[in-house]
């Protein structure tokens, strides 16, 4: 069986076997954002840096307009035909995530933390399926 193991790096990253070679910054802003219980929002914002990717979504009124912040590899499929990202995490892991503040966001230690949520042994990991 294969190591399914995933580092806090591979969360960062962009899991090209379940998105194909073409997710990038310029065609995922805009998607919809399905989490494993339903929708939660749209992606207002993506990166696509080596190692350090994520996308921003805005949840609309499902969590009173705030944002949040998804690690890429949290991405568990897109579906370019319908516009849609989907991300293993449902929707009461991704509301108790740390919450996401744009003037502290893109700051490292902001970044840990939610890497430490997110990642294996945080309230946040699920393995994938």
């Amino acid at each position: 069986m294969a190591d399914t193991t995933r580092t806090t790096t591979d969360l960062w990253t962009y899991d090209h076997a379940v998105t194909g070679t073409d997710v990038s910054t310029q065609n995922v802003v805009g998607y919809g954002v399905e989490a494993l219980d339903g929708s939660i929002g749209k992606v207002d914002e993506a990166t696509y840096d080596a190692g350090s990717a994520y996308v921003v979504v805005d949840t609309g009124p499902w969590i009173f307009g705030k944002k949040v912040m998804l690690p890429a590899g949290t991405i568990r499929n897109v579906d370019h035909e319908d516009e849609k990202v989907f991300v293993d995490r449902d929707k009461e892991q991704i509301k108790n995530a740390p919450e996401f503040d744009e003037g502290i966001a893109y700051d490292s230690s902001y970044r840990g933390r939610l890497g430490s949520y997110y990642g294996p042994g945080g309230a946040g990991y699920r393995d994938r399926d």
